[in-house]
């Protein structure tokens, strides 16, 4: 199989991942300004960024959890804000994943702790980016009031940095799981962005 076609199915496959895992493995919490909820779609924009590096993984994260706000009545006035969000995440991990750990050229030991570097760069991007975008996003865009704005970014904080955690544990162990399969039978190097 041409190695393009396989990246744009593995995007169309993580991005179906997200969306599933955001729209059906969610808690939601209602804020005074807007939603927020616990959930599992940002495992798989980093997991699509640890195998395809940054743009595809965060087009895949930006795609499939983009869907799931434009799907849901309460989410679809913040869709941009997640697929901005999303975007960069996946292409901080990708970055830092392909670019400065190199993890196409590692094994044992180093794999683990580069992927698991690469995972935890990509979602620090998010802890640190969320609430803050989601402020501006609230009061500029969608013109909510600054206290009720707070309360959302403050409660964004706590549900980000939770899925964030999450996001790292899972993605690192899957990657680590699949990777060397992937990489004994040649998928691997097709996947990775070339150097």
């Amino acid at each position: 199989m041409n190695h393009k076609v396989l990246k744009i199915l593995i995007i169309g496959l993580m991005a179906a991942l997200s969306y599933i895992a955001f729209t059906f493995m969610q808690i939601k919490i209602p804020t005074p300004a807007g939603m927020t909820s616990f959930h599992l779609g940002n495992t798989f924009c980093v997991l699509a960024a640890l195998l395809l590096g940054g743009l595809p993984g965060g087009a895949a994260g930006a795609i499939g959890m983009g869907i799931g706000d434009l799907l849901d009545p309460t989410y679809v006035i913040v869709a941009p804000k997640t697929i901005i969000l999303k975007l960069g995440i996946g292409i901080i991990t990708g970055l830092v994943a392909h670019k400065v750990m190199h993890i196409q050229n590692k094994e044992g030991k180093e794999l683990r702790r580069a992927v698991f570097i690469s995972a935890f760069s990509g979602m620090l991007f998010n802890v640190i980016g969320e609430p803050i975008f989601s402020y501006f996003y609230t009061t500029v865009i969608l013109g909510a009031p600054d206290k009720a704005a707070k309360a959302l970014a403050s409660w964004n904080a706590i549900t980000t940095g939770t899925n964030a955690i999450i996001a790292v544990i899972v993605s690192s162990l899957v990657y680590l799981a699949i990777a060397p399969r992937l990489k004994n039978n040649g998928v691997l190097k097709k996947l990775s962005p070339k150097e």
